[in-house]
């Protein structure tokens, strides 16, 4: 996330608490239905690595009309191209299509609580790499992200079939890829850009990343006209993560990290209200105990660093 601003005037964030507070309501929101949207294109027959490939194709685009429109020019030397490579497959290629290989079998609101993960990992890494303090209040935080992720994988009750569990591991294993995008940020982050910037860069590398294995799998999702469900779902998605992800920065910039960070509470809370909305989803005692667990987890590691608070930020 942007590293612009580590901490807002008191008086500039004390200005616009009723604006924070709705900014940080619309873009959660938003983000959280991506989950949805996931679910039913992949439900609806787009290959996972179909949807991945024009989530980027479309991001990209939206990208550089913005960035043109700003007159913002892609930096292209070495190292801003390795931050490009490492944070695009990272933050966005690899996740992504993980998510989507996991959305037709797991609930959206489990998606959703899953997110959560990603801050606590983030946290035990920086703390592995020193780049941020061991405290036992925030271990504790860790130890019930661990609780939460296992009251949904290991009582019989708690998924619609049993075979869905493995498709969990998946949802995971896209936590610890924004983690350690996280940790890449904090690390090789190229001073002095923009993260809007940046953003096009990481959506310009996963496109170019993905295009050869889709081409080779034969798995690339053709929109067709008049769009249906897939279409709106695929575009969605795109439109929402980086309608968020500038909001997000926006909060950063006017309000500081702390504030800006609650994003992920109301994205995990949310993607379970969409997923009861748009598909009827009823979860378990064992699902609604791992939400409660999981932002309590979240809300005691308390992250310090510019973190991602959704899919594909």
């Amino acid at each position: 996330m942007t590293q612009r601003s580590t901490a807002a005037p008191r008086s500039r964030a004390s200005r616009v608490p009723l604006l924070a507070w709705a900014i940080l309501l619309v873009a959660g929101g938003s983000w959280g239905a991506t989950y949805s949207l996931a679910k039913i294109a992949a439900e609806s027959g787009a290959h996972p690595l179909g949807i991945a490939l024009w989530q980027g194709i479309v991001g990209a685009a939206i990208l550089t009309i913005t960035e043109t429109a700003r007159r913002r020019r892609l930096p292209l030397d070495r190292r801003h191209l390795w931050f490009y490579l490492l944070c695009g497959l990272l933050g966005t290629a690899i996740p992504s299509t993980l998510y989507y290989y996991a959305a037709p079998h797991l609930p959206a609101g489990v998606l959703a609580i899953t997110l959560g993960l990603t801050p606590l990992i983030t946290f035990v890494g920086a703390v592995a790499l020193r780049v941020d303090q061991y405290a036992m209040r925030r271990l504790l935080g860790v130890a019930l992200g661990v609780a939460a992720v296992l009251m949904i994988a290991l009582p019989e009750t708690s998924l619609p079939e049993r075979a869905a569990a493995i498709w969990v591991v998946a949802a995971l294993a896209a936590a610890l890829s924004y983690a350690t995008e996280n940790l890449l940020i904090a690390k090789i982050r190229p001073p002095r850009t923009e993260s809007l910037t940046l953003l096009l860069g990481m959506m310009l590398v996963a496109t170019i990343a993905l295009l050869p294995v889709v081409v080779a799998t034969g798995s690339f999702t053709p929109l067709a006209w008049p769009w249906g469900a897939v279409e709106w779902a695929i575009v969605g998605m795109a439109a929402i993560n980086v309608f968020s992800y500038w909001l997000f920065i926006y909060l950063v910039t006017a309000t500081g990290p702390i504030f800006a960070t609650q994003m992920a509470y109301v994205v995990m809370v949310s993607g379970v209200l969409w997923g009861m909305l748009i598909f009827g989803e009823s979860h378990s005692a064992w699902i609604w105990g791992a939400l409660t667990v999981m932002l309590a987890g979240v809300a005691l590691v308390g992250q310090k660093s510019e973190g991602k608070s959704g899919p594909d930020a």
